[in-house]
């Protein structure tokens, strides 16, 4: 997001400096030159000593904490930190803003409730801030509300709530998030704006592959150069496929769903390879299922490839691992469906991504996709479809309706084009921004 904002908000009259964290060598996806090409005034935050250190986060500069609770990750949760972990971090971005990188800021827009909100009114208390709220610290806020066991929970909530009170705004991606936020944050509803993330329509733009140019895809994806992994071998790459084995991706009469995201809970990832069984049985052609995602080594609950080996359809199932955000939509160019879900999308990026390729998301009917996706079977501007939280069979059923139909999936991949033009290109998203920008300022 900040990466395609950044981009688009000289048009609307700012010039942005990003503050970025930044891990590994040049070319490397972590790194924040490569991550922000495009933005020219960018301040890197090196990560890779803190990565080697002892205790990532007392390093300097530090490894940012995390709003999910990995065990063994570098970026420890936020609520497992004391006192004395944030003093030191509120310290550290102190001294890391304090380097210039507020010098003739008028405004300062900080993503996540973090010690930089401490450094800022450490270092400039007149400047005035927005905070924009995503939903990974939502989560983590319910969580401490429902009473999650991490020692230092609360505090951080009391934090967060506190930072959020001095914002001059509040931005979230979603209605939903917004109401999310002002209720966890203890804040009036009228004090969070939505501005919904944005697509960017160039790269995303419509264009469906060809069947010679799906197959090139896959043959290189998922045998040339694979990158997807399994828990016994959780390294990318580790999952690589045999020429013979993408024969239901190439099959004409194929449907192929993809779904995109980490393997995460909340993607129910593996709760999808069993309705895709379901699904599988009921149909009388292939419905190949591409996960794309999965940071290497990272997932909860159960993984997908566990559920895929022990799935009679298991051989339709086809992990692709991690790929950058570039390439996202070359892939969903060689997709038909979209399958993601999760039940806890505060906004649910990947789902416009998809509309914007012509490819119709199946999404659960619960949180932000909602809000974006039109799903009923009456509606002339039908460009999804929607099903219950954590309801398999349902799911299914919806996969099974969308492959029966290509003339369905085709009716909705048009309406999801024309309103993810419309309503969500970066343009629009910057627009908004710069709005709340002036709400800033004006106090």
């Amino acid at each position: 997001m900040v990466r395609y904002l950044a981009r688009a908000l000289p048009a609307q009259g700012w010039r942005p400096r990003v503050v970025a964290g930044s891990l590994g060598a040049p070319g490397e996806p972590g790194n924040a030159v490569t991550f922000f090409r495009g933005v020219d005034d960018l301040i890197p935050v090196p990560y890779d000593a803190a990565v080697a250190a002892p205790d990532p986060i007392m390093a300097s500069p530090p490894m940012h904490p995390s709003y999910e609770d990995r065990l063994g990750a570098p970026d420890r949760a936020f609520a497992r930190l004391g006192a004395a972990e944030c003093e030191h971090l509120a310290r550290e971005w102190t001294r890391i803003l304090g380097a210039g990188a507020l010098d003739g800021a008028g405004l300062v827009h900080l993503h996540h409730l973090t010690p930089a909100h401490e450094a800022v009114a450490r270092l400039r208390p007149d400047l005035p801030v927005v905070s924009h709220i995503h939903g990974t610290e939502l989560l983590m806020l319910d969580a401490i509300e429902a009473g999650a066991a991490w020692p230092h929970g609360e505090a951080w909530a009391e934090r967060m709530r506190a930072w959020a009170l001095r914002s001059r705004v509040l931005v979230a991606s979603s209605a939903p998030s917004a109401a999310d936020a002002a209720r966890l944050l203890a804040l009036p509803r009228e004090r969070v704006e939505v501005v919904p993330n944005g697509v960017e329509l160039a790269l995303f733009d419509g264009r469906r592959a060809a069947p010679a140019e799906r197959a090139r895809l896959w043959r290189r994806w998922l045998c040339e150069e694979p990158r997807g992994w399994s828990p016994a071998r959780p390294d990318p790459g580790s999952v690589r496929y045999a020429p013979a084995d993408l024969a239901p991706l190439l099959h004409p009469r194929a449907t192929v769903v993809a779904f995109v995201g980490r393997f995460t809970a909340v993607k129910r990832a593996a709760l999808l390879v069993r309705a895709h069984a379901r699904a599988r049985a009921g149909l009388d052609a292939p419905l190949p299922l591409v996960l794309l995602g999965g940071a290497a080594g990272e997932w909860e609950g159960e993984h997908p490839a566990d559920a895929a080996a022990r799935s009679p359809w298991g051989h339709e199932v086809f992990l692709a691992g991690w790929r950058d955000h570039a390439e996202l939509a070359r892939a969903l160019a060689a997709c038909d469906l979209l399958a993601v879900p999760s039940v806890a999308e505060r906004f649910g990026q990947v789902y416009v991504e998809a509309m914007a390729m012509r490819v119709p998301p199946i999404a659960c009917d619960v949180a932000a996709p909602p809000t974006f996706i039109d799903a009923d079977p009456a509606s002339p501007d039908r460009c999804g479809w929607l099903v219950a939280p954590d309801d398999e069979e349902g799911l299914a059923r919806a996969l099974v309706a969308a492959a029966r139909d290509p003339a369905e999936r085709a009716l909705r991949g048009e309406n999801g084009r024309r309103r993810a033009v419309a309503g969500f290109s970066w343009e629009v998203a910057a627009r908004r921004t710069a709005a709340v920008y002036a709400a800033a300022l004006s106090g």
